[in-house]
Order: structure tokens, then sequence, then C-alpha cells
């Protein structure tokens, strides 16, 4: 190569990425944030006594029509069924959520929210939003609006109804 060949690629400036780089530098991107999301999350959460995967199934139990059962909630958090009961356990000791009989069968128990539950979501959705709010910080409102639909468009669950368990 000659010198003005070099000299004619050092004016034009670095290559363009290619799209497996650019969608690679994104994928890296929304695992850090995730990332951090989740640390400020849990940093929050923390104080109120609550795990993630105790939110998580929280967060779960608020979206079904009807108490589930707790093969149901395992399905939905894609868990072994023993994994639920220990979150299961956990929450009914702290007064969250309780075991109830199935009213149609003797053998069925279904899992429900008490009082304490709704209170703890809610300080739950306070404390997602406050750690959200610190990563969304450098950004305006216009630009915060124009991520929310660049996400949606992303995401098939957006915007769905209460789900049934």
């Amino acid at each position: 190569m000659d010198t003005r060949t070099t000299e004619t690629a050092q004016a034009a400036g670095p290559a363009p990425a290619t799209a497996d780089e650019v969608t690679g530098r994104l994928a890296d991107q929304l695992l850090r944030l995730s990332r951090r999301l989740h640390r400020a999350q849990r940093r929050l959460l923390e104080p109120l006594g609550i795990t993630p995967a105790q939110a998580r199934l929280l967060r779960t139990l608020a979206h079904c029509d009807e108490p589930p059962r707790m093969a149901d909630l395992a399905q939905r958090l894609d868990v072994v069924p023993r994994a639920v009961t220990t979150l299961v356990d956990a929450l009914e000791e702290q007064e969250l959520l309780r075991r109830v009989p199935d009213p149609h069968s003797r053998r069925v128990i279904r899992i429900e929210l008490c009082d304490g539950g709704r209170r703890a979501l809610d300080d739950l959705r306070s404390a997602r939003r406050t750690a959200a709010a610190e990563i969304l910080a450098p950004l305006d409102d216009g630009s915060r609006a124009a991520l929310t639909e660049l996400l949606a468009a992303l995401d098939p669950d957006e915007g769905a109804e209460r789900r049934r368990c």
C-alpha cells in the first residue's frame, strides 16, 4: 500500500461498524445496564427484607387473575417447584402471602397476597423506580420516552394484560 492510500484511509476515519459489531455492542450495553439496575434494586430492597427472587414471586403473584397453585408459579417463574416452596415459606413467615385451600379441590393449595404483600409490592415498585431513576438520570425526558418506545418494540409482553397463572 502506498503512502497516498494510507493517508486517504486515515482521513476517512475509522471503518464503519458492521451490523454484527453494533449488535454485539448493544448486547454488552444492555447486559451492563441490567446488572447495574439489579445491583441498585438489590441495595434498595435490602432494608425491606425481601430478596430479588422473593420480589419476583410477589410481582408474579400480583399479575395473576386468581390465586395460583405453586406449580403454576414455578412454571411462570421458570424454576423448579421446590424453589417456589422455599420462597413461599419465607414470604408467608413475613405475612406477605398465605396458602389457601382451593374452593373446588381439597387437595389443591393456592397462594394469595396478604395486605402486607400488597404494601410490600408498593415499596418494591418505589425501589424499582428509584433504581431506574438513578441509572436514567443522564437522559432528559425526550430521550427516556424514545428509549421506552425502542425497548417496547423489542418486548413481546409489553402492554400485556394480566395473565392467568
